[in-house]
């Protein structure tokens, strides 16, 4: 396929070019290509090309959990809202914490997925022997839950924090809050309130206080062992002092920001309530402000979504029968562009973390760029496009948005995946193309 009159953001750069597909991958990039015979010709009309978008984070919920969601079903909505590549979470049922877990995850994915996908082996606090039995491109990275999670992966037994990262054969992602402060801040709230908790307290509750206190002792033991660590979902401005900008391809600790954490702040639990309940929590004015000021600096290095589907009965529940968790991916970068129609954020800004920063961090091979012999992973955007967030549009197995309701002032025309167009003008081509991510 020839892609004509487009225009590329890459690199820092924003350009007038045709781009040619040949086969899975990209063969040229040029102001002007005369169609080669038999290419099918698409014209952009002048609409922006970019990079699909790499999510380094999110929860699809297969195996196990699958009444939420599903690899095919969450992946789908991906591709929908222009993200081509996705890293899932090991907090599923069974838990990916074994490589016999990590191998049948990849089975069940094959042929499913209609993004590209990697997955994560996850922590617990006895099976160090099988993470130092890891090798390169089995898992994208070693998650830990340094905070309060699902079964047995809190890893909260200090000797073993200290060994994992020590002894980590690969990049280690954690998630970042102190269970003890949190139980305490739990425990004040039901008093004061019993058990219908306002669902504004649940930045108080999960406590800046909280991540910081975590979020210290990640970093101290990085530096401490020469930990590659990469840092999920910051979310005060207080925890900013412990990083600092620079590349993603040499920085020992790399941090990232999720998008609803740019997006929204503590004053939309008045209308949203369980709706934006999430781990960590949603907090201040000034903190979403700190959040995309250290995105624009590069201080974060990384944008993601955490998209962590439930059901609608789920969600409810009072404050303590809720889980935490938004669906975020099929609309994360129409919330990107509309940081960018606000002046916010440039639009180069948005493709470095959202879609080069994570193949850089993680030795992506040949993907998250637009160049010449990379993968033809693409994302084609109306700037001036309208996207109505209706329960119709939304193609979460969960059925719901944060943003139900919500108008955008952009919209995903089309997204490639290995060379294929699999969605275009609101419809996804039912073959699913996604691949098994490589890595250097």
């Amino acid at each position: 396929m020839l892609i004509t009159n487009a225009i590329l953001i890459n690199e820092g750069r924003r350009f007038e070019a045709d781009l040619l597909i040949r086969g899975e991958r990209i063969e040229k990039i040029a102001p002007s290509i005369t169609a080669p015979e038999g290419v099918e010709v698409f014209d952009a009309r002048g609409r922006l090309l970019l990079p699909g978008m790499i999510d380094d984070q999110v929860h699809f919920r297969e195996p196990g959990l699958t009444q939420k969601g599903d690899l095919a079903t969450e992946s789908a909505a991906a591709v929908a809202g222009g993200i081509t590549s996705f890293f899932d979470m090991p907090n599923v049922n069974p838990q990916t914490i074994t490589r016999a877990a990590l191998a049948d995850k990849y089975r069940i994915a094959a042929g499913r997925t209609f993004a590209n996908h990697a997955f994560y082996m996850g922590t617990t606090n006895d099976n160090l022997a099988e993470l130092e039995a890891l090798k390169t491109g089995e898992a994208c990275a070693i998650k830990i839950f340094m905070g309060a999670s699902t079964g047995n992966m809190l890893v909260d037994n200090p000797d073993t924090l200290d060994k994992i990262f020590q002894r980590a054969p690969t990049i280690v992602v954690t998630h970042c809050e102190d269970t003890p402060m949190i139980k305490v801040n739990e425990d004040a709230a039901r008093a004061k309130y019993g058990e219908d908790v306002p669902f504004s307290q649940h930045p108080y509750i999960r406590s800046a206080e909280a991540c910081y206190k975590s979020t210290e002792l990640a970093v101290g033991l990085a530096k401490k062992h020469g930990t590659r660590l990469h840092v999920l979902h910051l979310t005060t401005a207080r925890e900013l002092e412990f990083f600092a900008a620079g590349s993603p391809k040499t920085k020992q600790i790399t941090v990232e920001a999720c998008v609803h954490h740019l997006y929204f702040d503590e004053s939309r639990y008045a209308d949203l309530g369980a709706k934006l309940k999430c781990n960590p929590a949603v907090k201040r004015v000034e903190d979403r402000e700190a959040l995309v000021a250290a995105v624009r600096s590069g201080v974060i290095d990384i944008i993601a979504t955490d998209h962590a589907p439930h059901t609608r009965e789920e969600k409810a529940g009072t404050y303590f029968k809720a889980p935490s968790g938004l669906p975020l991916v099929q609309h994360a970068l129409l919330a990107l562009m509309e940081l960018v129609e606000r002046g916010e954020l440039s639009l180069e800004t948005v493709v470095q973390r959202a879609c080069h920063a994570s193949a850089e961090r993680f030795g992506i091979v040949d993907r998250g760029y637009l160049r010449e012999g990379g993968y033809a992973d693409l994302v084609l955007i109306d700037p001036k496009g309208i996207t109505d967030v209706t329960p119709e549009s939304v193609r979460y197995k969960c059925g719901w948005s944060p943003f139900d309701g919500h108008r955008f002032g952009s919209r995903i025309d089309a997204t490639w995946v290995n060379g294929k167009l699999v969605y275009r003008d609101g419809v996804l081509r039912p073959q699913a193309f996604g691949q098994r991510i490589a890595f250097a």
